[in-house]
């Protein structure tokens, strides 16, 4: 195994970096509930267990616990024939960065990985659906190690079981699991092993939702324009973090007050209320900065700010405003639609401002056109 093990630990995740490939140690992670990202060369792992538990993992190896958010961040463990101590960076042997560390082979070919993304782009999936299409089928052979010809219904049924227990997946993110294997074996390796397998009963959580007071705290605790501009529409317009991100100026059309989603879930275009709140500080933003394409430009400016960002943003602000729910982004676009109902809003025309709604591209836009003469106003101008 490798001379010293570093294990970083953030809120969720622990990140353990690998110097050099080391078979017992990528397996031993793997079993873990592990997730390799090759970029970054190092496994991540949900943190589920503190430091003392990882002993076992690495059978006697000294390893360092790197925790920040600690009063005491680094912990140390197998050295000089001691269990652990506390350490000063000082008192540690720090690690080499690797000159090549040699990737763990993936067992999931390159060949089957080019017919999997073409029948997915033939079928005009979405780029994020074609992500995870690919992201679960590797996972499943590089998981149990075999090539997708070797794959047997068994070892679906043994996959499935050990993400739900080291993963903690969600009956939905299990659903998708299942959606993407099922495609990539019937479609593609017209082997269709998985008609057996039973999918797992969506979870019927109601959703957490924020109060006024809650949400006004939150886009108070906000200084910067950009990310109280992004907030704010998430909020008051009912927009899907992936939406918000994907505005253009040409889709806030300030004097009607609408805001046009394009090629949304679905790939579904819509139209939604742009808050009188919102627009005056969209004016203010968008003249202040040089805004060309996107309304929130990332990195380069040239691309969209990125959904994970976003997220971040979110998350940071709530923090700011010492919100103890367990929200996400997510949750303003459900607090959007309560507050509206409780304001008296026909359910039908909240329907068409979130896009769930059955009817067609005109009736749809009829509802938003109504909705502007019965003077349905975001629930951030009331």
């Amino acid at each position: 195994m490798m001379e010293v093990i570093y294990l970083f630990c953030e809120q969720a995740y622990i990140r353990v970096p690998l110097f050099a490939y080391d078979q017992q140690l990528f397996h031993s992670l793997l079993a873990k509930g592990g997730t390799w990202d090759r970029a970054r060369q190092e496994f991540v792992l949900r943190r589920y267990m503190d430091a003392g538990e990882f002993a076992e993992t690495f059978s006697g190896t000294p390893y360092v616990w790197v925790d920040e958010e600690t009063e005491t961040p680094l912990s140390v463990f197998g050295f000089f024939e001691r269990p652990w101590w506390r350490a000063t960076t000082a008192e540690l042997p720090m690690p080499v960065a690797p000159v090549s560390v040699p990737a763990p082979p993936d067992i999931f070919p390159e060949h089957w990985q080019v017919k999997l993304d073409t029948e997915l782009r033939a079928r005009k999936y979405s780029p994020r659906t074609q992500r995870l299409y690919l992201y679960f089928n590797r996972l499943l052979c590089n998981m149990l190690r075999k090539t997708p010809c070797e794959i047997t219904p068994e070892d679906v049924k043994q996959f499935l079981a050990s993400v739900e227990t080291n993963k903690e997946y969600s009956a939905s993110s299990m659903n998708l699991a299942i959606s993407s294997i099922k495609f990539f074996y019937k479609i593609v390796l017209k082997k269709d092993i998985i008609t057996e397998q039973r999918r797992p009963r969506n979870d019927k959580n109601l959703p957490m939702v924020l109060s006024k007071a809650e949400i006004k705290k939150i886009l108070d605790m906000e200084n910067n324009i950009k990310h109280r501009l992004l907030l704010m529409l998430a909020y008051s317009s009912g927009l899907r973090v992936s939406e918000v991100v994907a505005l253009k100026k040409e889709h806030i059309d300030i004097t009607r007050r609408i805001i046009y989603v394009r090629h949304g879930k679905g790939r579904k275009d819509r139209c939604t209320i742009l808050s009188q709140k919102a627009a005056g500080l969209a004016v203010d933003y968008l003249s202040s900065n040089d805004i060309q394409t996107w309304v929130f430009p990332g990195q380069p400016p040239t691309r969209s700010l990125s959904i994970r960002s976003a997220q971040k943003i979110f998350d940071k602000a709530a923090r700011r405003a010492e919100i103890t729910k367990q929200v996400s982004i997510h949750s303003l676009r459900h607090t959007f639609a309560t507050h509206l109902l409780e304001s008296g809003t026909d359910i039908r025309y909240i329907q068409s401002l979130l896009g769930h709604s059955s009817l067609s591209t005109t009736q749809r836009y009829t509802h938003i056109a109504k909705s502007s003469v019965l003077n349905i106003q975001s629930p951030l101008d009331n």
